[in-house]
């Protein structure tokens, strides 16, 4: 009998000892898959910060993009609108210089030399306004950048490079000339 009684208490811990394992081993599944849940969460929390970065990323480039876009708009219209000044003023500097040439021509008629003289002042205005400047006068320095020199003298009393008389009155719109003066330049 006593082998009998043996056998089941070795049936009895035999499952118990399964059990005991699987007991064990329970508890330690849920951390392992706790601990994969917690690796998974930092990597797709961490995939969402990447993203996000690059969202971002691609909004400035988009913001500075347009902000570029914007700038050369801009520049491009202050250009044409510049051009479009230019060549308008180009085609009424043919009535400046017939204007001037009316005043320093000879008239016994004070009103009418009034009067063109009137008109002549009105159009300088008109110009200025529009941010036309006038430049070669007698004795300025010579610029081949905004002087064309047509004639040349030689004359003691003027410095070398010196604007001794002008044919022609040259125009310019801020750093842009419209029309080169037509000079003629001592020594």
């Amino acid at each position: 009998m006593a082998k009998k009684h043996e056998e089941p208490e070795k049936n009895e811990k035999e499952p118990a000892a399964p059990e005991a394992a699987k007991q064990a081993e329970a508890p330690k599944q849920p951390e392992g898959s706790k601990q994969k849940a917690e690796s998974k969460q930092p990597d797709a929390l961490e995939q969402a910060k990447a993203a996000q970065a690059q969202e971002h990323d691609q909004f400035l480039r988009l913001a500075a993009e347009y902000d570029n876009f914007r700038k050369r708009t801009q520049r491009e219209k202050d250009g044409i609108y510049q051009d479009a000044v230019a060549d308008t003023v180009k085609k009424f500097l043919p009535v400046y210089d017939n204007l001037e040439r009316a005043l320093h021509h000879e008239t016994a008629d004070e009103a009418y030399k009034k009067g063109v003289e009137m008109t002549l002042t009105e159009l300088v205005k008109i110009l200025d306004a529009l941010g036309i400047k006038p430049f070669g006068e007698a004795g300025e320095t010579f610029d081949p950048q905004r002087h064309n020199a047509v004639m040349h003298i030689e004359d003691e009393s003027l410095r070398e490079n010196v604007i001794a008389e002008v044919f022609q009155t040259g125009f310019a719109h801020g750093d842009k000339v419209i029309r080169f003066a037509m000079v003629k330049v001592a020594n």
